[in-house]
C-alpha cells in the first residue's frame, strides 16, 4: 500500500471518491510512472582490456549509456569523460538512475576511442561518427542490483560490419557497479495528532484521517502518504507514518497536511490543513508546539486563509537509515515466481477464436499468455535457479476427476518448469490434455503456494514467493479463499490476481486490502498484512505505466512489510521458528 503506510489495525483505510480518495486512487499511478517509489541508484563504470586503436599510444576511451525502450529505441542517458591513454579505464562520471522494480530497464553501453583532435571539445558535442568504436554491451538494471556485490561484468562486443551476421569479437570487459543513494534509505518517522477538530457528523464525532502531499514545482499537491481512519475522535492521535527523504525531495521541501472527515460515500470533508516542511515539523516537535489548521475561503475573486482553533501536533519525530528492498537482495534474498492458470469452462472452447484460451496461429498472445510473459519477464531476474512452480485449476485431466490444482507440466511428481518459456510450453500443452470444467476455486492453489513458502522457510531458504493467479471469473469458494489468504499472510508470500475477460470482478476487490478492510477468517482471525494485489486485465492504463507495472509496483513494500514484521535482517539466517505460522 505504497512506500508510506500506517498500519490499518484499529482503523479503516480512507477510500472512495472525493478530494482525498481522488488522490488515493490516482497517486500510486502518478508516482510510480515517475519513479518516485523507486530507489535512486548511482552507477559507476570501469573497463579492462579495451582494444588499442591508437598507433603511438593507447586508446582514449569514453563511455556512452543508453536506455532501451520496449520498442527497441535507444535514448542517450549520459556520456562519461574521456580517459587519456588507457586500456583499463575507471571513469569518474557517475550516472544516477531510478530503479523501478516493476519494469524491465534495459541499458546499452557503447565505448569509443576519442581522437586527440577532439580532446578539448565538450563530450556532449562530440560526433560519434568521427570517433572509433571500441565495443558494445547491454544488461538489465535488475541484473546489477541482484548481485551480492552489486557489480556486473559484461563482455564488450565488436562487429566489423554491423550489417553482417556471425559471431562478434570480444574486445574487453565493462564493469557496472551500483550503489543505492542515501536519500533512498533515510526514513523519517512521525506520530501526528490533532486537537479540537470540527464536528462534521450529525450524531457523532468526526472520523478523521490525514493526507500528506508533496508540493510540486507548479504548486499542485501530489499525495504521498495517508493515515488510517480513526472513528469518533475529535482529538485523534494516529499510528506512526513513515516518509523517505527521497519521497518528498528534501527536509526543506514544503508539504501539505490535510485532515479529512471520512465518509463512506467517498465525499470526504476537509476539516483543515497545514503547510509545513519536514524541517518545520521537526521544530514543532522539538518545541512541543502545535500549528493551527486553516481553511481556504473564497471572497469574490480573492482567496483567504481562515485560521481554525484546531491544531496539529508532532508527538514524535525521528530520522533513521532504513533497510531497503535492495539491501535484502544484496543479502542473498530471492523472489520465486509461481503461476496458476484458470481452466474453467467459462473461458470458452480453446479451439474457437472467441475463447480466452485461443492460441492464435498468427502468434498473437492471448490474455493468459501475455500476463505470464509481462509479469514473468520482470520477476525472473530475481531467481537465480529460474525454476518456477506452475499449476492449473478448474479442469478435468484426461480420464480423471476435476482438479483444482494440477501440475501444468502434466507431471505427477513435480510442479516446476524451466524459465518463463517453460511455463508457456506447459500452458500450451495443458490446453490439449485437459477438459475445461469448473467451478472456480482459489483455495487449493493458494494452500499449495503457502505450503512451498512454509517449507522453504523451515529449511532456512532466503526466498520470498510471488504467486500469479490468472482467472476469468469470480471465485466460488470465497470464504475458503479468504481463510487461505489470512493463514498465508504470515508467510513470505504475495499473491497477484489478474482478471481476464469481460466478467464483473467487483467481488474480487475484497481480497485486496488497498480497496477495503483487512481480510478476516470465518473464525475471526485478521490478516497480519496485505498480501494481495488484484487488477482486471482490461484496466489498461494510459501513459507511461502499464496495467502490469501497476500490479507489480506494490511487491517491494509487501516484501518489506513481511521482513519488518518478522524482524528479518539482510545477510542473516532466516528464523526457522516461524514455520508454525502456517
Amino acid at each position: 500500500m505504497g512506500n508510506c503506510c500506517s498500519e490499518v489495525a484499529g482503523g479503516r483505510e480512507a477510500g472512495g471518491g472525493g478530494a482525498a480518495a481522488a488522490g488515493n486512487d490516482a497517486v500510486n499511478h502518478f508516482l510510480k510512472s515517475r519513479g518516485m517509489y523507486g530507489s535512486q541508484m548511482e552507477l559507476s563504470f570501469s573497463a579492462t582490456n579495451l582494444r588499442d586503436r591508437d598507433v603511438l599510444s593507447k586508446s582514449d576511451p569514453m563511455l556512452i549509456g543508453y536506455t532501451k525502450g520496449k520498442d527497441g529505441t535507444l535514448s542517450e542517458a549520459f556520456r562519461t569523460e574521456v580517459v587519456l591513454n588507457s586500456l583499463n579505464p575507471t571513469w569518474i562520471t557517475k550516472h544516477t538512475i531510478t530503479f523501478e522494480f516493476e519494469a524491465v530497464q534495459t541499458l546499452v553501453f557503447c565505448a569509443y576511442d576519442i581522437d586527440t583532435q577532439f580532446h578539448n571539445i565538450d563530450v556532449k558535442m562530440l560526433k560519434l561518427e568521427e570517433q572509433q568504436f571500441l565495443g558494445e554491451a547491454s544488461c538489465v538494471l535488475s541484473e546489477v542490483v541482484t548481485r551480492p556485490s552489486r557489480s556486473l561484468t559484461l563482455d564488450l562486443l565488436y562487429r566489423e560490419d554491423p550489417t553482417m551476421s556471425g559471431n562478434p569479437q570480444h574486445c574487453g570487459q565493462l564493469i557496472v557497479h551500483a550503489e543505492e543513494c542515501i536519500s533512498s534509505k533515510t526514513l523519517v518517522e512521525m506520530v501526528l495528532r490533532c486537537s479540537d477538530l470540527e464536528l462534521k457528523d450529525l450524531f457523532s464525532k468526526s472520523d478523521p484521517f490525514l493526507l500528506i502531499s508533496k508540493i510540486a514545482e507548479v504548486g499542485l499537491p501530489i499525495p504521498v502518504c495517508k493515515t488510517e481512519v480513526l472513528k469518533n475522535d475529535h482529538s485523534p492521535a494516529w499510528k506512526p507514518v513513515y516518509l523517505s527523504i527521497q519521497q518528498v525531495g528534501s527536509k526543506e521541501s514544503p508539504l501539505m497536511i490535510e485532515c479529512f472527515n471520512f465518509n463512506s460515500s467517498g465525499k470526504h470533508d476537509l476539516l483543515g490543513k497545514v503547510k509545513k516542511s519536514l524541517a518545520e515539523l521537526e521544530k514543532l516537535h522539538s518545541n512541543g508546539e502545535g500549528e493551527n489548521l486553516f481553511l481556504t475561503t473564497t471572497v469574490g475573486h480573492n482567496h483567504q486563509n481562515k485560521v481554525l482553533k484546531s491544531q496539529l501536533f508532532v508527538d514524535k519525530f525521528s530520522q533513521s537509515s532504513q533497510r531497503t528492498f535492495l539491501d535484502y537482495l544484496a543479502g542473498g534474498c530471492e523472489l520465486n515466481f509461481m503461476v496458476a492458470v484458470d481452466f474453467t469452462a467459462s473461458n470458452g472452447n480453446p479451439r474457437l477464436p472467441d475463447s480466452l484460451h485461443y492460441l492464435d496461429p498468427s502468434g498473437r498472445l492471448n490474455a493468459y499468455q501475455r500476463t505470464i510473459i509481462e509479469v514473468g519477464e520482470v520477476l525472473k531476474f530475481y531467481d537465480s535457479e529460474k525454476r518456477f512452480p506452475a499449476w492449473g485449476f478448474g479442469a478435468r485431466p484426461i480420464d480423471g476427476p476435476v482438479s483444482h490444482c494440477f501440475n501444468l507440466n502434466g507431471s505427477n511428481n513435480h510442479c516446476e518448469v524451466d524459465g518463463i518459456q517453460g511455463i508457456m510450453t506447459a500452458y500450451t500443452s495443458a490446453l490439449y490434455n485437459v477438459s475445461l470444467a469448473g467451478p472456480t476455486l482459489f483455495g487449493p492453489v493458494i494452500s499449495n503456494a503457502a505450503l512451498i513458502a512454509s517449507q522453504s522457510l523451515a529449511n532456512g531458504g532466503k526466498k520470498y514467493f510471488v504467486l500469479l493467479i490468472i482467472t476469468d471469473g469470480v471465485v466460488t469458494d470465497l470464504q475458503e479463499t479468504i481463510d487461505a489468504l489470512v493463514k498465508a499472510s504470515n508467510l513470505p508470500l504475495s499473491i497477484l490476481i489478474v482478471g481476464v475477460g469481460g466478467a464483473d470482478f467487483k467481488e474480487m476487490e475484497i481480497f485486496d486490502a488497498d480497496k477495503g478492510d483487512r481480510l478476516e477468517t470465518s473464525s475471526g482471525r485478521i490478516a497480519s498484512r496485505d498480501i494481495v494485489q488484484f487488477i482486471p486485465f482490461r484496466d489498461v492504463q494510459s501513459g507511461e505505466i502499464s496495467v502490469f507495472q501497476a500490479l507489480l509496483a506494490e511487491l517491494p513494500s509487501q516484501f518489506l512489510s513481511y521482513m519488518r514484521s518478522s524482524q528479518m535482517v539482510p545477510n542473516a539466517s532466516w528464523h526457522l521458528g516461524l514455520v508454525h505460522l502456517y
